[in-house]
């Protein structure tokens, strides 16, 4: 498995998503569930629907922050639309 990677969370209280990266995802995503995420924990319950694996962290980051832009969300529930 590649070290580093960006994922989606659905927010089902309030239809949004949440975008995020981490090097440990099942730990991550440990963390949001039990609301030891700020970000997230008024915002539960969530859904992981979506991941992606990078071997270079800053190619990670970079991923991240285009989804969390304008195109990049528009990309994002293009690609995700079924799911949506």
């Amino acid at each position: 498995m590649l070290p580093f990677c960006i994922y989606v969370l659905f927010s089902e209280k309030d239809n949004l998503l949440y975008i995020g990266f981490t090097k440990n995802i099942e730990n991550r995503l440990k963390d949001h569930h039990s609301a030891g995420t700020t970000s997230t924990k008024h915002r539960r319950p969530l859904k992981f629907i979506f991941t992606e694996y990078y071997l270079i962290e800053h190619d990670a980051r970079n991923r991240e922050s285009y989804f969390k832009t304008s195109p990049g969300k528009r990309v994002l529930n293009l690609m995700l639309r079924t799911t949506l």
